[in-house]
């Protein structure tokens, strides 16, 4: 399983306190609103919007929060430019990481960002020094292994199927993403996590002490009020994991 979705699933099982729940929810609204003001308010005819909405309703965020953020935006133009970047970095033992944003201030992202690389021994990349190793994605994350459920991903061209003791992964084309969302929530499937992501082509393993340090390094990350998502191209073997999810 890709360093991606064992980090997601260690963060999941872990779980997080209010305050990092809040600042979760804040960010995938964020991007609810970034959609909606780019393409419209409408999911059906806007793909960004679709894949924004459920991914946060992946991750519980109450509708009464999507559609205040529908209703904010609707109708408004006068909200303000926000920017989607992203940074290339490296973090210790030579991981590569991918770091998305939205912003309203370039220059404060890109400090931010720098000042937390390096304080974690890592360093900002030049463009295109990392992206070349990451491919675009649609993820869905199951808690359960279900053959039905893989049979309903074979039927929707399910590109990887990726088990373990924590559950399963499908990986689809990130055009794949509405179509597999809707089977899957016609057939009584709700995924712990779905979304579009960046998935690395190859990985650097890592030991337990060696993630520890990645770990501090991506949390860093994604405590930046402009960082949306994080990748990395780390590994870590399942008994490893097994043992920080013990802890």
């Amino acid at each position: 399983m890709s360093g991606h979705s064992k980090w997601s699933t260690i963060k999941r099982k872990k779980g997080a306190n209010d305050a990092k729940r809040g600042k979760l929810f804040a960010k995938l609204v964020k991007a609810i609103e970034v959609a909606a003001k780019n393409g419209g308010t409408d999911p059906s005819a806007n793909s960004a919007l679709y894949q924004a909405i459920s991914k946060a309703k992946s991750n519980s965020v109450p509708n009464d929060n999507i559609e205040r953020a529908l209703k904010r935006i609707d109708g408004d133009s006068d909200s303000g430019d926000i920017f989607e970047l992203t940074y290339e970095g490296y973090g210790p033992h030579g991981v590569a990481i991918l770091i998305n944003c939205l912003t309203d201030n370039k220059n404060r992202t890109s400090s931010d960002v720098r000042a937390v690389l390096t304080k974690n021994n890592g360093s900002m990349g030049n463009p295109g020094s990392v992206a070349y190793l990451f491919e675009l994605k649609a993820i869905f994350q199951f808690e359960q292994y279900d053959d039905d459920l893989i049979e309903l991903a074979i039927n929707n061209n399910c590109l990887d199927i990726q088990e373990s003791q924590n559950g399963i992964t499908l990986e689809f084309d990130p055009s794949s993403f509405k179509n597999a969302y809707e089977s899957f929530n016609s057939n009584s499937y709700k995924p712990s996590n779905a979304e579009l992501a960046n998935i690395p082509s190859s990985s650097i393993n890592l030991n337990s002490s060696q993630f520890t340090q990645i770990s501090k390094l991506i949390e860093s990350l994604e405590d930046l009020d402009d960082v949306q998502d994080v990748y990395a191209n780390f590994d870590i073997e399942e008994k490893d994991l097994e043992s920080l999810l013990s802890e």
